[in-house]
């Protein structure tokens, strides 16, 4: 399997486990503070990528990637917050669509700068996908949302984007060590914010199961997606990825019984069609 290829598979299995990873956040923030929430599921993405680098024995990088990777976790969290704030006071099928058509836009903005053009069929796949990421947007009556509800996802989508940006600039050495770098510089910030919000309500122990599975899809998205930028193009990976949106929604009316529209549904397949050209 060429590079590109396994840069589609990677790109794709990151929008899986991104997808799942917001379901299950989302869900928890509803009666958990959000705060709380990230704080325990960065922890445990912070674990695994610990072990992981300690099993492979990956070598360390150089000081500079580790501060780009930092400031990569930094971006990643602000998006986070917005993100789980914005799913736990709105429509899931609606917030996560949007925040992922701004999370998209950034790299393949950037990848245009630093890569040059991608092929003809793969523009129309992003353009595709950017259709299908504003159908996806519709919630259950085919509705969209209100300008005024656009301010959290659109900071949570700008967070991921330069987030794909920094921790692909930062991870050409290696994959875990980078991650980590970036999720210890996060908790910093997440457990001075927490300090902050101390008052606010702490997770119970029903809500653990689905704060650890936040966790451990989010882990796996990250990785993916790096393995993806390392196998391919950024923009083409940010683009696959930024599609997890499909995942959330499907999730979303399977757990939740949230309706899925006509224009949903040809979202989805949209989705499909997009996944299809860029990987021509």
């Amino acid at each position: 399997m060429g590079a590109e290829y396994l840069a589609v598979v990677y790109g794709l299995a990151s929008a899986l486990s991104w997808g799942a990873g917001d379901f299950s956040g989302g869900m928890a923030s509803r009666r958990t503070s959000v705060y709380f929430v990230i704080l325990l599921s960065q922890t445990v993405g912070a674990l695994i990528m610990l072990l992981a680098a300690l099993g492979l024995a990956e070598a360390v990088p150089a000081w500079t990637s580790l501060t780009v990777a930092a400031l990569a976790g930094i971006c990643g969290v602000i998006g986070l917050i917005a993100l789980y704030k914005g799913l736990a006071g709105g429509t899931m099928s609606v917030v996560a669509p949007i925040t992922a058509a701004v999370a998209a836009a950034v790299p393949v903005l950037v990848a245009l700068l630093l890569e040059g053009w991608p092929s003809a069929w793969q523009m129309l796949g992003f353009g595709l996908a950017l259709v299908a990421v504003w159908l996806l947007a519709q919630d259950g009556a085919g509705q969209r949302i209100e300008l005024r509800s656009l301010s959290l996802p659109l900071i949570a989508g700008a967070g991921f984007g330069f987030f794909f940006v920094f921790i692909d600039l930062a991870s050409t050495e290696a994959v875990f060590l980078p991650l980590l770098a970036a999720r210890l510089a996060s908790l910093v910030l997440v457990a001075v914010v927490v300090l902050r919000h101390r008052h606010e309500s702490k997770p119970s122990t029903s809500q653990i199961p689905l704060i650890l599975l936040a966790g451990l899809f989010d882990t796996g998205g990250n990785v993916f997606f790096v393995l993806a930028a390392q196998a391919g193009r950024l923009d083409i990976s940010a683009v696959l990825s930024s599609l997890y949106p499909a995942t959330t929604v499907i999730l979303a009316a399977f757990i939740l019984k949230e309706s899925i529209s006509q224009r949903q549904r040809a979202g989805l397949l949209a989705a499909l069609a997009a996944l299809a050209l860029i990987a021509l």
